[in-house]
């Protein structure tokens, strides 16, 4: 295909090994890549944006294999991507990646997610925009996530992408050997257990940590054809999981259901 023009963040900040795998993958395929990631991590930080500071980004070129143009930014991954459309890049981009997340992004988790939140900014802004994550903290095997993240994004733009639909790939911490087959995927719905820990600091003071672990639940999801899997039974599965998004949050229940106003 023609060669695109392709803009890069994710929430792990410009020193991460996942946004550098990423970009690599994509430059040597040809495209023209530029990177507007946090300049440190920013995990977490959902759809959130700088409003009380002033935002900054120093140029970071050396981070990145040769033929990246890559900027470090001060704000969250929301800023990254409004400032690169706005400031930085010359023309619009033709594709906005969002990873290679270190950790999953499954279910309801998304609405928490920065990695999520770049590519939602780019979706919201008409550009067609994927998120990528390895399913595991600890897997630093971001090869093959890479390749597949442009396999599914230039299939996805030769054929049909269409608007406002956010693409969100989470790729299981296998060998390709061991991995099943893509498949689309619903959200699953994310709990979590024991969200806080308790403790005391050494001057006496209580304070809180935030530490809780997702129940492992494979049935749980939402709205999607029955027949398609959650996404956290697909990773479970050791196969990647591909959740089509889109920002529309309006209820999709039986409006009967809904609180009288009278």
């Amino acid at each position: 295909m023609n060669p695109l023009r392709i803009l890069i963040s994710n929430d792990d900040g410009v020193f991460a090994e996942g946004i550098r795998h990423l970009a690599a993958v994509a430059v040597k395929r040809g495209h023209e890549v530029t990177v507007v990631c946090p300049d440190q991590e920013r995990s977490a930080t959902g759809h959130g944006l700088t409003l009380q500071a002033p935002i900054r980004a120093e140029r970071a070129d050396e981070l990145f294999a040769e033929g990246v143009t890559a900027w470090g930014c001060s704000g969250t991954p929301a800023d990254c991507i409004k400032l690169a459309l706005y400031e930085l890049l010359k023309k619009k981009p033709d594709l906005i990646l969002s990873g290679i997340n270190h950790g999953p992004n499954l279910g309801t988790d998304v609405f928490c997610s920065g990695t999520v939140a770049a590519a939602l900014e780019g979706t919201l802004e008409g550009i067609p925009s994927l998120a990528v994550s390895i399913a595991c903290f600890k897997s630093r095997d971001f090869r093959l996530a890479g390749e597949m993240a442009m396999d599914i994004a230039e299939k996805s733009l030769k054929t049909q992408w269409p608007k406002s639909l956010l693409l969100n790939l989470n790729v299981p911490p296998c060998k390709q050997s061991e991995m099943g087959p893509l498949r689309w995927s619903r959200l699953s719905i994310r709990h979590y257990e024991e969200q806080f820990s308790r403790r005391i600091d050494p001057r006496g003071h209580t304070y809180f940590w935030l530490a809780g672990e997702a129940v492992k639940d494979l049935d749980s999801a939402g709205d999607g054809p029955r027949e398609w899997p959650s996404d956290v039974a697909q990773i479970s599965n050791n196969s990647p999981s591909l959740t089509p998004i889109q920002p529309d949050l309006f209820w999709r229940g039986d409006i009967s259901h809904l609180p009288k106003l009278n």
